[in-house]
């Protein structure tokens, strides 16, 4: 009995202190609507603002800013989503939202993203349009994997999967379109799915 004992009391430990050291609360389901938001983006994005074949989108085009103002909606929605259904959860597991552990997440995260971003931007004010859905997608990866040890150790394989993506992106630029619809719509959605139904549709 004391053997058992001691190994519930192991156990009770090493929960408390993977808890102390990790965020853990992520919710799958801000994961497959952040997909879901992605997809429909893309859609209307795909029906009504991709210019005709044999001509480009140009930095100051009224199309090029919708497509711009899509993008910020969709991160908007996702982060604002995220946030909801991950306090919901979190106030559900007695967890805190916001502590040091949740600071260095955000951090090891927006890091490589917001490098990806203005890096972005200067190529696109250099009218490089070609590289832009590889490099989302690239760098998007480099924050996941980042912020994993802070969170979900499964979350890095989401971020494999969206560098992996990102870099076969790079070899076939001119279908830049489908591939972040892949890595951000529904790559998401499966992701999400597996965390929704693995740990919170029980």
């Amino acid at each position: 009995m004391s053997s058992k004992k001691y190994l519930e009391d192991i156990s009770q430990i090493k929960d408390l202190m993977n808890r102390s050291s990790r965020f853990i609360s992520l919710s799958g389901l801000s994961g497959i609507l952040a997909g879901l938001y992605a997809i429909t983006g893309a859609i209307v994005t795909y029906f009504f603002l991709l210019p005709e074949p044999g001509t480009y989108l140009t930095l100051h085009s009224w199309n090029f800013k919708l497509i711009i103002g899509i993008l910020v909606t969709v991160a908007t929605l996702s982060v604002i989503t995220a946030y909801l259904l991950t306090s919901k959860k979190a106030k559900k597991n007695n967890e805190k939202i916001w502590d040091s552990t949740t600071k260095r997440l955000l951090i090891s995260f927006l890091v490589p993203l917001f490098t990806g971003g203005i890096y972005i931007l200067i190529k696109l004010g250099s009218q490089h349009y070609g590289l832009t859905g590889s490099l989302m997608l690239i760098f998007y990866g480099l924050g996941l994997v980042s912020a994993s040890k802070y969170t979900l150790g499964t979350v890095k394989y989401l971020g494999y999967a969206e560098i992996l993506l990102g870099l076969i992106c790079a070899a076939f630029p001119g279908y830049g379109f489908w591939f972040w619809l892949i890595g951000f719509g529904f790559l998401h959605i499966i992701y999400g799915s597996l965390i929704y139904f693995k740990d919170e549709k029980a």
